[in-house]
Order: structure tokens, then C-alpha cells, then sequence
């Protein structure tokens, strides 16, 4: 008896733990720019930090198993000296498409600026009112980052409390001044950038676009594929109001890497008239990746 209640017991915080934690991340650590054959180093942070992300619960939503974010967490270790860890990271995380298998790219960016000291064993930990390192700042950063643009994605403005607790973190990192990535005007695609693109007003449309691509557009497909094309297609006038008001904004970008190549996909299945204003959108937009959008061109 007493078994079974211990398996029952197991077996019913399993669930409530699959409902609550909202990220199935998968942290991979490439340390082949390192010389030297012990590197056992990267083997355990690696591991602490796939538990770090996904065992902890990070907002108040309820999510089910198979709600759960699906996200990659790329560390590229260009050198390691004394404990000092000079790296690179990519962050990308993916929502599914409503009534169909179909996956899409919520978020992915390249992070160039990643350095931070770490202890093996050491352990990872993280307060709302402080930071203890740049390790565990940048992904608690990134972390918000896509909880930012799952949310937006299924209500209007739905992620504004995660964009504006990135914003938190890059005002408490910046209190340290060895900790790189989040200088104001250092890097128009730094942290600093991203995070303040999400929060200024300028950055409105961006979030208004968002929801309507994915919950008025992709999401709509399934029922009806011609309305949900068109919605998506209007949806994205949005982004020349924002080329306008900031040519530079990392917005742009980030639109680039997560969302072109799919939009064009969507445009192939257009009229003639809409594949050539898709051409002149992007044209104006990404004027250096015409080989990507090119064939709406004929």
C-alpha cells in the first residue's frame, strides 16, 4: 500500500509539474574552438542549465505538456581562461500552427556578445531584484525574450510583462559594467537594442502586427486559407510604418530571421497583384536579400 501511494503520489506531481513549467528547451554547449581533451566543464553546465530553464516555473499561466514552448538554446564557447568564458548564442523557439502540424519560428537571434565566469558545480541562481552573473542574466534575458513573443503571438500586447522584465534585467546588468551585451548604443542588435524596441511606443505596431500574423493569419489557415493569407499580408504594412519611423531597428531584423522565408511561402500561393506589392515591400525592407524573395518578382 505504501508503494502504490508513493507511485501515485510521483505520478500526480509529474503532472502538476508538466502543467505549470511553460518551456521544453533543449541547451546544447559546442566547445570544439577549445583545445585540450577535458572538457567535462561543458558537460555539467550544460546540464545545469537545461535544468535551470526547464524546471522552473516562470510564469503564473497554466500550461499543459503539450503546451509547453519548444525552444533551442545554442552556446558556442570561442575561448575558456581561468574560469572566463568568451562565447556566442543563439536563441530560437517555435509555436505551433492551430489545426494543423505545421510549426512556426517565434523567435531566433544571434547573440555575439556572451561572456561570463563560471565555476564548475557552481550553482544557478536567480532573484527578481538582483543578478548574480551574466550566465544566468543572459538567459533569464532570453528566456523572457521568447515568453514575450509566444504570448504576443496568441493576444494583443499578451507579452508585454516578459518584454518588460527583459528590460529589468538589462537595467540591473547594467550596473555592472564587465558584463557585455548590454550597453545602450554599443550595438544596434545588442540586448539593450532588442529589449528597448519591445518596450518604446515606436514598437506598438510590431506587437499589433504579431498577433494578427499568427492568430488572425497562420492560425486562421486551417479554416480558411485564402482569409488567413490575406490577413497575414495586411498585417504586414506594419513593418514599413516601422522601417519610417526607425530604419535601423533590430525589429527589422529579427522579422528577417524568424519570419521571411515563411512569408514568402505564404505570398506563393497568392494573386499576381499581392506577390508583386509582397516584392515591393520587401525590396524597400531587405533590400541586400532580393535571392530570398525573388520569386514573387515574375
Amino acid at each position: 500500500m505504501i508503494r502504490i501511494l508513493f507511485l501515485l503520489t510521483s505520478f500526480f506531481s509529474i503532472i502538476a509539474s508538466a502543467q505549470t513549467q511553460e518551456l521544453n528547451a533543449v541547451l546544447t554547449i559546442n566547445s570544439d574552438k577549445v583545445q585540450g581533451s577535458n572538457k567535462q566543464v561543458f558537460n555539467t553546465l550544460q546540464t545545469a542549465l537545461a535544468e535551470f530553464i526547464n524546471a522552473k516555473k516562470w510564469t503564473t499561466a497554466t500550461f499543459a505538456q503539450n503546451e509547453r514552448i519548444d525552444c533551442n538554446f545554442t552556446i558556442i564557447v570561442n575561448s575558456l581562461e581561468n574560469n572566463l568564458f568568451s562565447c556566442e548564442i543563439q536563441v530560437q523557439a517555435r509555436r505551433p500552427v492551430y489545426n494543423s502540424t505545421y510549426t512556426t519560428t517565434i523567435f531566433n537571434f544571434r547573440d555575439t556578445e556572451f561572456d561570463f565566469e563560471y565555476t564548475e558545480f557552481e550553482p544557478l541562481e536567480y532573484n527578481e531584484n538582483t543578478l548574480n552573473s551574466n550566465l544566468t542574466a543572459v538567459i533569464i534575458y532570453y528566456i523572457y525574450m521568447i515568453l514575450g513573443f509566444d504570448f504576443d503571438s496568441f493576444s494583443p500586447n499578451g507579452g508585454q510583462q516578459f518584454f518588460q522584465q527583459a528590460q529589468q534585467i538589462v537595467t540591473l546588468a547594467q550596473s555592472e559594467p564587465s558584463w557585455n551585451g548590454w550597453t545602450a548604443f554599443a550595438n544596434r542588435r545588442n540586448r539593450h537594442a532588442l529589449a528597448t524596441a519591445l518596450t518604446e511606443n515606436q514598437g506598438d505596431g510590431f506587437h499589433t502586427m504579431w498577433y494578427n500574423y499568427h492568430r488572425k493569419g497562420l492560425d486562421e489557415m486551417a479554416a480558411n486559407a485564402d482569409r488567413g493569407r490575406t490577413n497575414l499580408i495586411s498585417s504586414l504594412s506594419a513593418l514599413r510604418e516601422l522601417k519610417n519611423a526607425r530604419p535601423t531597428s533590430v525589429l527589422l531584423q529579427l522579422f528577417s530571421d524568424c519570419k521571411l522565408d515563411e512569408t514568402v511561402a505564404v505570398y506563393s500561393k497568392a494573386t499576381t497583384q499581392e506577390k508583386q506589392e509582397g516584392y515591393k515591400l520587401f525590396s524597400e525592407l531587405y533590400p541586400a536579400a532580393s535571392s530570398r524573395y525573388g520569386s514573387l518578382k515574375n
